[in-house]
């Protein structure tokens, strides 16, 4: 099953690193993504350009009203994410516990939900 494993984290953290720590974190998240492809698990993963960039989109009377910025706001911010294919929660949970986001912020495990129409059907 696969999950997504979402990093939040506070956009100004980096930028208070010093250069060492950034360097360790780097090394860190790098050694987390291979671990996760030696495993045979990982499906996908990127980091977010900050929430200034952000672009939100909803309708308005049936009209797509467009807003810079994120959504709303919180201490920490959506950083990035792995897509993950493991055989429970608890796989997951497991690799959340050992991505160096979980020490400096919040990881979010969800399920990813295949629609039926995702499914090929048989002709």
């Amino acid at each position: 099953m696969q999950y997504l494993l979402m990093i939040y984290s506070k956009e100004s953290g980096w930028s208070q690193m010093t250069d060492s720590e950034r360097q360790q974190g780097v090394a860190a998240y790098h050694a987390y993504t291979e671990a996760l492809k030696k495993a045979e698990v990982l499906v996908g993963a990127n980091r977010l350009q900050h929430t200034n960039t952000a672009t939100t989109v909803r309708l308005v009377d049936s009209k797509p009203q467009v807003l810079d910025g994120p959504y709303s706001d919180s201490k920490e911010q959506l950083a990035g994410y792995y897509l993950i294919d493991v055989p429970d929660l608890d796989a997951a949970i497991a690799w959340a516990s050992r991505c160096p986001g979980a020490a400096h912020g919040i990881m979010e495990v969800r399920p990813v939900w295949s629609a039926p129409y995702d499914t090929p059907s048989a002709a």
